[in-house]
């Protein structure tokens, strides 16, 4: 990864070929102000999970999830932020990650938390990636509606058959 700094040719071929963990390692994202505090780092690299804001570009100021991370291309993949196709289908749209802000951290992984220097206690369950559990709390009971009396199904009308149309109808003697 080691370049010339005043080379332009040097830096995009660095780009270019680069191994995974380098790529990774450029993959970095600013941190929140309070998750600066909290974490006393600056920057992290973006993993799929993570909650980020948009900071230019026609989603600005949007906060959303994650959904994958592209190596290759160096670009983010966020839910729910797509564009139109001229087919009127709808398709993600690719971030640089120099458009983004951490507001929140996925720490489901062990070795993310070690790293950090995160205690286990002092995580919530909302940044292990668990849907947060909801207390039981008493519902009060909504009053049964009042029993209606079934109402018999309407039969269908019978359609006379032909023989009996055409016939006079018989008189009783």
């Amino acid at each position: 990864m080691r370049a010339s700094p005043h080379s332009p040719r040097r830096q995009r071929k660095a780009l270019y070929t680069a191994a995974p963990f380098q790529r990774r390692r450029r993959m970095t994202v600013p941190l929140s102000r309070d998750l600066r505090k909290r974490f006393h780092a600056r920057s992290l690299p973006v993993r799929k999970g993570d909650t980020v804001r948009v900071l230019s570009g026609s989603f600005v100021g949007r906060e959303e999830r994650v959904a994958k991370v592209d190596r290759r291309s160096y670009a983010v993949i966020l839910d729910n932020v797509t564009l139109k196709t001229g087919e009127e289908k709808l398709k993600p749209l690719p971030l640089r990650t120099s458009h983004l802000v951490i507001t929140r951290l996925n720490l489901s992984d062990p070795w993310r938390r070690r790293s950090l220097k995160v205690a286990d206690e002092d995580v919530t369950p909302e940044e292990r990636g668990e849907a947060p559990e909801e207390e039981e709390s008493p519902t009060p009971e909504l009053p049964a509606p009042a029993a209606e009396t079934p109402v018999p199904a309407p039969t269908p009308a019978r359609s006379p058959t032909p023989a009996a149309t055409d016939a006079p109808p018989k008189e009783d003697a």
